[in-house]
Protein backbone atom coordinates (compact mmCIF):
# COMPACT_ATOMS: atom_id res chain seq x y z
CA UNK A 1 0.00 0.00 0.00
CA UNK A 2 1.28 3.79 -0.96
CA UNK A 3 1.01 5.77 2.19
CA UNK A 4 0.32 8.79 0.46
CA UNK A 5 -1.04 10.68 3.10
CA UNK A 6 0.73 9.39 6.45
CA UNK A 7 4.13 8.44 5.73
CA UNK A 8 5.24 11.69 7.83
CA UNK A 9 3.60 10.72 10.67
CA UNK A 10 4.29 7.02 11.25
CA UNK A 11 7.48 7.32 13.39
CA UNK A 12 5.69 10.03 15.81
CA UNK A 13 2.48 7.53 16.10
CA UNK A 14 5.23 4.76 16.85
CA UNK A 15 6.42 6.46 19.49
CA UNK A 16 2.93 7.42 21.04
CA UNK A 17 1.72 3.80 21.11
CA UNK A 18 5.18 2.77 22.92
CA UNK A 19 4.33 5.32 25.71
CA UNK A 20 0.64 4.42 25.61
CA UNK A 21 1.46 0.82 26.06
CA UNK A 22 3.71 1.47 29.16
CA UNK A 23 0.54 2.22 31.46
CA UNK A 24 -1.02 -0.89 32.59
CA UNK A 25 -4.52 0.44 32.18
CA UNK A 26 -6.60 -2.28 33.74
CA UNK A 27 -9.58 -2.36 35.89
CA UNK A 28 -8.51 -1.56 39.46
CA UNK A 29 -11.82 -0.45 41.96
CA UNK A 30 -10.24 -0.99 44.99
CA UNK A 31 -8.24 1.86 45.87
CA UNK A 32 -9.36 5.03 43.97
CA UNK A 33 -10.86 8.53 43.74
CA UNK A 34 -11.42 7.31 40.31
CA UNK A 35 -14.05 4.91 38.99
CA UNK A 36 -11.86 2.12 37.76
CA UNK A 37 -8.56 3.18 39.35
CA UNK A 38 -5.33 5.32 39.02
CA UNK A 39 -3.96 3.44 36.13
CA UNK A 40 -6.86 3.90 33.66
CA UNK A 41 -7.30 7.41 34.65
CA UNK A 42 -3.29 7.92 34.12
CA UNK A 43 -4.26 6.96 30.55
CA UNK A 44 -7.07 8.71 30.09
CA UNK A 45 -4.96 12.28 31.00
CA UNK A 46 -2.09 10.98 28.64
CA UNK A 47 -4.64 10.24 26.01
CA UNK A 48 -6.29 14.03 26.12
CA UNK A 49 -2.49 15.26 26.31
CA UNK A 50 -1.56 13.24 22.86
CA UNK A 51 -4.74 14.84 21.59
CA UNK A 52 -3.82 18.29 22.53
CA UNK A 53 -0.51 18.18 21.27
CA UNK A 54 -1.77 17.25 17.80
CA UNK A 55 -3.92 20.34 17.85
CA UNK A 56 -7.27 19.10 18.85
CA UNK A 57 -9.40 20.23 21.97
CA UNK A 58 -10.41 18.17 24.82
CA UNK A 59 -12.92 17.43 27.68
CA UNK A 60 -12.55 14.87 30.65
CA UNK A 61 -15.35 14.21 32.28
CA UNK A 62 -14.87 15.48 36.06
CA UNK A 63 -15.88 11.84 37.32
CA UNK A 64 -13.63 10.38 35.37
CA UNK A 65 -15.69 7.96 33.48
CA UNK A 66 -14.79 9.29 29.70
CA UNK A 67 -13.17 11.72 27.63
CA UNK A 68 -13.08 13.06 24.27
CA UNK A 69 -11.38 15.55 22.06
CA UNK A 70 -12.93 17.59 19.04
CA UNK A 71 -11.49 18.82 15.60
CA UNK A 72 -13.79 20.47 13.00
CA UNK A 73 -16.55 21.71 12.23
CA UNK A 74 -20.02 21.69 11.31
CA UNK A 75 -23.71 20.43 12.00
CA UNK A 76 -23.19 16.61 11.95
CA UNK A 77 -20.70 14.82 13.96
CA UNK A 78 -18.43 11.55 12.80
CA UNK A 79 -17.88 9.76 15.90
CA UNK A 80 -14.78 7.76 16.72
CA UNK A 81 -15.41 5.67 19.31
CA UNK A 82 -12.51 4.25 21.02
CA UNK A 83 -11.20 2.44 24.43
CA UNK A 84 -8.03 2.84 26.17
CA UNK A 85 -8.63 0.46 29.45
CA UNK A 86 -7.05 -3.18 28.78
CA UNK A 87 -7.63 -6.92 30.12
CA UNK A 88 -5.26 -7.99 32.70
CA UNK A 89 -1.71 -9.47 31.27
CA UNK A 90 -2.25 -13.04 32.82
CA UNK A 91 1.05 -15.23 33.29
CA UNK A 92 3.21 -12.56 32.49
CA UNK A 93 6.39 -14.96 32.81
CA UNK A 94 4.47 -16.46 29.88
CA UNK A 95 4.79 -13.40 27.33
CA UNK A 96 7.95 -12.84 25.24
CA UNK A 97 8.22 -9.65 26.21
CA UNK A 98 6.99 -7.62 28.83
CA UNK A 99 3.47 -6.61 28.68
CA UNK A 100 3.51 -3.00 29.64
CA UNK A 101 7.14 -2.73 27.63
CA UNK A 102 6.17 -1.87 24.36
CA UNK A 103 8.80 -3.79 22.18
CA UNK A 104 9.35 -4.12 18.41
CA UNK A 105 10.64 -7.91 16.88
CA UNK A 106 10.49 -9.27 13.64
CA UNK A 107 8.49 -6.38 12.22
CA UNK A 108 5.90 -6.55 14.61
CA UNK A 109 5.14 -4.43 18.23
CA UNK A 110 4.29 -6.66 21.05
CA UNK A 111 2.48 -5.18 24.23
CA UNK A 112 -0.67 -5.33 25.73
CA UNK A 113 -3.21 -3.14 23.86
CA UNK A 114 -1.35 -3.15 20.75
CA UNK A 115 -4.88 -4.84 19.19
CA UNK A 116 -7.37 -4.29 21.50
CA UNK A 117 -7.51 -0.82 21.24
CA UNK A 118 -4.20 1.38 21.64
CA UNK A 119 -2.57 0.63 18.46
CA UNK A 120 -5.91 0.95 16.63
CA UNK A 121 -6.63 4.13 18.45
CA UNK A 122 -3.71 5.56 17.99
CA UNK A 123 -3.86 4.93 14.37
CA UNK A 124 -6.99 6.67 13.92
CA UNK A 125 -5.66 9.71 16.00
CA UNK A 126 -2.93 10.18 13.44
CA UNK A 127 -5.05 9.46 9.93
CA UNK A 128 -6.47 13.11 11.25
CA UNK A 129 -3.08 14.45 12.06
CA UNK A 130 -1.42 13.51 8.74
CA UNK A 131 -4.90 15.25 7.54
CA UNK A 132 -4.24 18.25 9.25
CA UNK A 133 -0.43 18.51 8.12
CA UNK A 134 -2.29 18.10 4.55
CA UNK A 135 -4.21 20.99 5.11
CA UNK A 136 -7.19 19.54 4.55
CA UNK A 137 -10.17 21.19 6.43
CA UNK A 138 -13.08 19.21 8.01
CA UNK A 139 -16.74 20.66 7.32
CA UNK A 140 -18.09 18.37 10.30
CA UNK A 141 -16.79 17.85 13.83
CA UNK A 142 -14.51 14.77 14.31
CA UNK A 143 -15.31 13.48 17.78
CA UNK A 144 -12.95 10.68 19.30
CA UNK A 145 -14.47 9.69 22.11
CA UNK A 146 -12.27 7.74 24.82
CA UNK A 147 -13.67 4.98 27.18
CA UNK A 148 -12.45 3.36 30.08
CA UNK A 149 -14.49 0.64 31.26
CA UNK A 150 -14.95 -1.57 27.54
CA UNK A 151 -13.13 -4.41 28.82
CA UNK A 152 -15.97 -4.81 31.54
CA UNK A 153 -19.21 -3.38 31.92
CA UNK A 154 -19.12 -0.07 29.52
CA UNK A 155 -20.19 1.74 32.58
CA UNK A 156 -18.23 4.65 30.70
CA UNK A 157 -20.51 5.00 27.62
CA UNK A 158 -23.60 4.80 29.94
CA UNK A 159 -22.41 7.84 31.91
CA UNK A 160 -21.35 9.34 27.88
CA UNK A 161 -24.75 8.88 26.81
CA UNK A 162 -26.48 10.12 29.46
CA UNK A 163 -24.47 13.08 29.45
CA UNK A 164 -23.59 14.30 25.63
CA UNK A 165 -25.49 14.38 22.17
CA UNK A 166 -25.42 11.86 19.76
CA UNK A 167 -22.97 11.20 17.07
CA UNK A 168 -24.66 11.34 13.37
CA UNK A 169 -22.83 8.14 12.63
CA UNK A 170 -19.03 6.90 13.10
CA UNK A 171 -17.12 4.00 13.65
CA UNK A 172 -15.12 1.75 16.12
CA UNK A 173 -11.00 1.27 15.46
CA UNK A 174 -11.96 -2.36 17.34
CA UNK A 175 -12.32 -4.67 14.92
CA UNK A 176 -11.39 -6.34 11.78
CA UNK A 177 -11.49 -4.53 7.73
CA UNK A 178 -13.36 -4.50 5.70
CA UNK A 179 -15.62 -3.50 8.54
CA UNK A 180 -18.77 -5.28 10.70
CA UNK A 181 -22.16 -4.33 10.45
CA UNK A 182 -23.93 -7.09 13.03
CA UNK A 183 -22.71 -7.92 15.70
CA UNK A 184 -24.48 -9.96 18.12
CA UNK A 185 -26.20 -9.09 21.64
CA UNK A 186 -23.74 -9.96 24.54
CA UNK A 187 -25.89 -11.22 27.54
CA UNK A 188 -23.31 -12.58 31.04
CA UNK A 189 -24.80 -13.51 33.17
CA UNK A 190 -24.29 -15.77 36.73
CA UNK A 191 -26.04 -18.98 38.12
CA UNK A 192 -25.25 -18.89 42.32
CA UNK A 193 -25.68 -22.34 43.94
CA UNK A 194 -24.84 -23.92 47.21
CA UNK A 195 -21.55 -24.34 48.56
CA UNK A 196 -19.75 -27.96 49.39
CA UNK A 197 -17.93 -29.04 52.21
CA UNK A 198 -16.11 -31.96 49.53
CA UNK A 199 -14.38 -29.62 47.68
CA UNK A 200 -13.83 -26.42 46.63
CA UNK A 201 -12.22 -24.85 43.68
CA UNK A 202 -11.38 -21.02 42.09
CA UNK A 203 -11.36 -20.76 38.47
CA UNK A 204 -12.43 -16.89 38.38
CA UNK A 205 -11.26 -15.82 34.58
CA UNK A 206 -12.79 -12.74 32.71
CA UNK A 207 -16.67 -13.49 31.21
CA UNK A 208 -14.99 -12.91 27.88
CA UNK A 209 -11.75 -15.22 27.83
CA UNK A 210 -12.51 -18.63 26.61
CA UNK A 211 -10.41 -19.93 29.37
CA UNK A 212 -7.24 -22.35 29.02
CA UNK A 213 -6.33 -23.03 32.68
CA UNK A 214 -8.59 -24.59 35.56
CA UNK A 215 -7.40 -26.16 38.53
CA UNK A 216 -7.95 -28.43 41.30
CA UNK A 217 -5.96 -29.25 44.26
CA UNK A 218 -7.72 -32.03 46.67
CA UNK A 219 -4.47 -33.54 47.21
CA UNK A 220 -6.03 -36.91 47.86
CA UNK A 221 -7.71 -36.94 44.67
CA UNK A 222 -5.22 -35.79 42.33
CA UNK A 223 -4.12 -39.05 40.97
CA UNK A 224 -7.68 -40.35 40.31
CA UNK A 225 -8.50 -37.03 38.50
CA UNK A 226 -5.41 -37.63 36.15
CA UNK A 227 -6.50 -40.98 35.36
CA UNK A 228 -9.48 -39.83 34.28
CA UNK A 229 -8.44 -36.80 32.44
CA UNK A 230 -6.02 -39.09 30.59
CA UNK A 231 -8.83 -41.38 29.61
CA UNK A 232 -11.12 -38.51 28.26
CA UNK A 233 -8.18 -36.98 26.63
CA UNK A 234 -8.05 -33.73 28.46
CA UNK A 235 -4.72 -32.42 28.21
CA UNK A 236 -2.98 -30.66 31.68
CA UNK A 237 0.38 -29.86 33.98
CA UNK A 238 2.70 -32.29 35.17
CA UNK A 239 2.49 -30.92 38.93
CA UNK A 240 2.66 -33.45 41.55
CA UNK A 241 0.23 -31.82 44.08
CA UNK A 242 -2.73 -30.66 42.21
CA UNK A 243 -4.81 -30.90 38.03
CA UNK A 244 -4.54 -28.36 36.38
CA UNK A 245 -6.06 -28.79 33.04
CA UNK A 246 -5.23 -26.75 30.08
CA UNK A 247 -7.02 -25.56 27.41
CA UNK A 248 -7.08 -23.54 24.16
CA UNK A 249 -7.94 -19.41 25.14
CA UNK A 250 -9.73 -17.73 22.47
CA UNK A 251 -12.07 -14.72 22.79
CA UNK A 252 -15.38 -15.79 23.99
CA UNK A 253 -16.95 -14.61 20.52
CA UNK A 254 -15.22 -17.37 19.56
CA UNK A 255 -15.80 -19.84 21.85
CA UNK A 256 -16.05 -22.61 19.49
CA UNK A 257 -12.39 -22.42 18.68
CA UNK A 258 -11.28 -22.65 21.67
CA UNK A 259 -10.71 -25.69 24.24
CA UNK A 260 -12.64 -24.43 27.60
CA UNK A 261 -10.29 -26.14 30.73
CA UNK A 262 -12.76 -25.17 33.23
CA UNK A 263 -15.99 -27.04 31.08
CA UNK A 264 -13.13 -30.14 31.22
CA UNK A 265 -12.42 -29.46 34.78
CA UNK A 266 -16.49 -29.79 35.54
CA UNK A 267 -16.88 -32.90 33.91
CA UNK A 268 -14.36 -34.68 35.61
CA UNK A 269 -15.17 -33.29 38.85
CA UNK A 270 -19.03 -34.47 38.30
CA UNK A 271 -17.99 -38.17 38.65
CA UNK A 272 -16.02 -38.13 42.04
CA UNK A 273 -18.64 -35.28 43.21
CA UNK A 274 -22.06 -34.37 43.74
CA UNK A 275 -22.76 -31.08 42.77
CA UNK A 276 -25.60 -28.80 40.94
CA UNK A 277 -22.78 -26.80 39.37
CA UNK A 278 -20.99 -29.60 38.15
CA UNK A 279 -23.67 -30.94 36.96
CA UNK A 280 -25.20 -28.26 34.83
CA UNK A 281 -22.17 -27.73 33.08
CA UNK A 282 -21.03 -31.10 32.43
CA UNK A 283 -24.21 -32.01 30.78
CA UNK A 284 -24.74 -28.96 28.91
CA UNK A 285 -21.58 -27.92 27.79
CA UNK A 286 -19.06 -30.16 27.15
CA UNK A 287 -18.51 -30.00 23.66
CA UNK A 288 -21.12 -27.88 22.83
CA UNK A 289 -20.09 -24.19 23.09
CA UNK A 290 -23.71 -23.60 21.11
CA UNK A 291 -25.69 -24.66 24.59
CA UNK A 292 -27.66 -26.63 22.50
CA UNK A 293 -29.30 -28.69 25.55
CA UNK A 294 -30.29 -25.60 26.46
CA UNK A 295 -31.50 -23.16 23.28
CA UNK A 296 -31.61 -25.80 20.61
CA UNK A 297 -30.49 -24.45 17.40
CA UNK A 298 -30.12 -20.46 17.61
CA UNK A 299 -28.53 -18.93 14.83
CA UNK A 300 -29.26 -16.56 11.24
CA UNK A 301 -27.93 -15.52 8.01
CA UNK A 302 -26.56 -12.25 9.51
CA UNK A 303 -24.18 -13.46 12.70
CA UNK A 304 -24.22 -16.97 12.26
CA UNK A 305 -24.97 -19.25 15.76
CA UNK A 306 -25.13 -18.19 19.58
CA UNK A 307 -22.07 -19.10 21.41
CA UNK A 308 -21.68 -19.62 25.54
CA UNK A 309 -18.90 -19.60 27.08
CA UNK A 310 -18.29 -20.76 31.07
CA UNK A 311 -16.29 -18.36 32.17
CA UNK A 312 -15.53 -18.89 35.91
CA UNK A 313 -16.25 -21.93 37.99
CA UNK A 314 -16.39 -21.19 41.90
CA UNK A 315 -17.33 -23.09 44.82
CA UNK A 316 -16.63 -22.27 48.38
CA UNK A 317 -17.79 -23.89 51.70
CA UNK A 318 -20.61 -21.32 51.20
CA UNK A 319 -22.07 -21.08 47.68
CA UNK A 320 -20.60 -21.67 43.85
CA UNK A 321 -21.17 -19.15 41.16
CA UNK A 322 -21.08 -20.27 37.34
CA UNK A 323 -20.45 -17.57 35.04
CA UNK A 324 -21.47 -17.62 31.50
CA UNK A 325 -20.87 -15.07 28.03
CA UNK A 326 -23.46 -15.18 25.34
CA UNK A 327 -22.88 -14.07 22.27
CA UNK A 328 -26.84 -13.65 20.83
CA UNK A 329 -27.95 -13.73 16.89
CA UNK A 330 -29.11 -10.10 15.85
CA UNK A 331 -32.59 -11.72 15.29
CA UNK A 332 -32.81 -13.55 18.32
CA UNK A 333 -35.03 -12.92 21.19
CA UNK A 334 -33.48 -12.04 24.25
CA UNK A 335 -36.36 -12.35 26.78
CA UNK A 336 -36.81 -16.16 25.46
CA UNK A 337 -33.69 -17.50 25.41
CA UNK A 338 -33.63 -15.70 29.06
CA UNK A 339 -36.15 -17.97 29.73
CA UNK A 340 -35.08 -21.43 28.50
CA UNK A 341 -31.67 -20.39 30.33
CA UNK A 342 -33.63 -19.98 33.67
CA UNK A 343 -35.49 -23.11 33.08
CA UNK A 344 -32.61 -24.89 32.92
CA UNK A 345 -31.07 -23.58 36.00
CA UNK A 346 -33.83 -24.01 38.26
CA UNK A 347 -33.78 -27.55 37.30
CA UNK A 348 -30.15 -27.55 38.74
CA UNK A 349 -31.38 -25.56 41.84
CA UNK A 350 -29.05 -22.63 40.42
CA UNK A 351 -30.26 -19.21 40.90
CA UNK A 352 -30.32 -16.57 37.51
CA UNK A 353 -28.62 -13.63 37.61
CA UNK A 354 -28.29 -10.64 34.78
CA UNK A 355 -24.72 -9.32 35.00
CA UNK A 356 -24.79 -7.49 32.26
CA UNK A 357 -26.25 -6.42 28.26
CA UNK A 358 -25.40 -5.26 25.46
CA UNK A 359 -27.86 -4.92 22.49
CA UNK A 360 -26.91 -6.18 18.94
CA UNK A 361 -25.57 -4.19 16.38
CA UNK A 362 -27.34 -3.93 12.95
CA UNK A 363 -26.65 -1.32 10.15
CA UNK A 364 -28.09 -2.27 6.76
CA UNK A 365 -25.75 -2.63 4.19
CA UNK A 366 -26.99 0.03 1.59
CA UNK A 367 -26.16 2.53 4.55
CA UNK A 368 -24.16 5.49 3.27
CA UNK A 369 -21.41 5.09 5.83
CA UNK A 370 -21.21 1.75 4.96
CA UNK A 371 -20.73 2.38 1.15
CA UNK A 372 -18.29 5.26 1.88
CA UNK A 373 -16.12 3.39 4.26
CA UNK A 374 -16.30 -0.13 1.81
CA UNK A 375 -15.30 1.92 -1.19
CA UNK A 376 -12.26 3.90 0.16
CA UNK A 377 -11.22 0.67 2.05
CA UNK A 378 -11.42 -1.52 -1.52
CA UNK A 379 -9.77 1.30 -3.38
CA UNK A 380 -6.73 1.58 -1.35
CA UNK A 381 -6.06 -2.43 -0.91
CA UNK A 382 -8.17 -3.88 -4.33
CA UNK A 383 -9.55 -6.57 -1.03
CA UNK A 384 -13.64 -6.91 -2.13
CA UNK A 385 -14.15 -9.27 0.81
CA UNK A 386 -17.74 -8.62 2.26
CA UNK A 387 -18.46 -7.10 5.56
CA UNK A 388 -18.96 -9.11 8.19
CA UNK A 389 -20.70 -10.11 11.11
CA UNK A 390 -18.88 -10.81 14.46
CA UNK A 391 -19.88 -11.97 17.95
CA UNK A 392 -17.73 -9.58 19.82
CA UNK A 393 -18.60 -6.82 21.19
CA UNK A 394 -17.67 -2.76 20.40
CA UNK A 395 -18.20 0.73 21.10
CA UNK A 396 -20.24 1.23 17.83
CA UNK A 397 -23.43 -0.66 19.14
CA UNK A 398 -23.97 2.45 21.62
CA UNK A 399 -25.06 4.27 19.04
CA UNK A 400 -27.05 4.42 16.30
CA UNK A 401 -25.34 4.22 12.48
CA UNK A 402 -22.05 3.40 13.80
CA UNK A 403 -19.91 0.49 12.47
CA UNK A 404 -16.92 -1.23 13.57
CA UNK A 405 -13.97 -0.23 11.03
CA UNK A 406 -10.81 -2.00 11.28
CA UNK A 407 -7.77 -2.65 12.41
CA UNK A 408 -6.91 -5.65 12.00
CA UNK A 409 -6.39 -6.72 8.23
CA UNK A 410 -7.31 -10.45 7.45
CA UNK A 411 -3.82 -11.90 6.96
CA UNK A 412 -2.56 -10.76 10.65
CA UNK A 413 -3.55 -13.67 13.77
CA UNK A 414 -6.09 -12.06 16.24
CA UNK A 415 -3.84 -12.13 19.69
CA UNK A 416 -5.78 -9.34 21.42
CA UNK A 417 -6.44 -10.80 25.35
CA UNK A 418 -3.82 -13.72 24.54
CA UNK A 419 -0.21 -13.84 25.82
CA UNK A 420 2.11 -11.93 23.60
CA UNK A 421 -0.37 -9.53 22.02
CA UNK A 422 1.09 -8.09 19.09
CA UNK A 423 0.71 -5.68 16.22
CA UNK A 424 2.39 -5.74 13.32
CA UNK A 425 4.05 -2.99 11.86
CA UNK A 426 2.88 -2.73 8.64
CA UNK A 427 -0.81 -3.74 9.84
CA UNK A 428 -0.57 -0.14 11.75
CA UNK A 429 0.72 1.69 9.31
CA UNK A 430 -1.77 0.27 6.71
CA UNK A 431 -4.59 1.21 9.22
CA UNK A 432 -3.66 4.47 10.17
CA UNK A 433 -3.66 5.12 5.84
CA UNK A 434 -6.85 3.41 5.16
CA UNK A 435 -8.31 5.75 8.37
CA UNK A 436 -6.77 9.21 6.66
CA UNK A 437 -8.65 8.14 3.47
CA UNK A 438 -11.83 7.44 4.97
CA UNK A 439 -11.61 10.21 7.42
CA UNK A 440 -11.32 12.22 4.56
CA UNK A 441 -14.26 10.94 2.50
CA UNK A 442 -16.43 11.48 5.66
CA UNK A 443 -15.85 14.83 6.45
CA UNK A 444 -13.95 16.94 4.09
CA UNK A 445 -15.82 17.19 0.83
Amino acid sequence: MAYTLTKNVQEQALTSLKEWISIPSVLNETSSKWPFGDEIQRMLELTLRTCEELGMTTYMDPEGYYGYAEIGEGTETLAILCHIDVVPAEDEAAWKFGPFTATIDEGKIYGRGTQDDKGPTIASLYAVKALVDAGEVFNKKIRFIFGTDEENLWRCMDKYNEKEPEATYGFAPDSDFPLTYAEKGLLQVKLHGPGSKDFQTHNDGAFNVVPDKAVYNEKEKVAEMKALADARGYSYLDQADELVLTGVSVHAKDAQDGVNAVVNLADLLKEHYEHEALAFIADNFVNDPHAKQIFGEVADADSGALTANIAKLLVTPDESVVAIDLRLPVTADKEALVADLKAAATTYGLEYEEYDYLRSLYVPLDHSLIQTLLEVYRGLTGDNSEPISSGGATYARTMNNCVAFGARTADVPMTAHQVNENMPVKNFYEAMEIYAHAIKALTCD
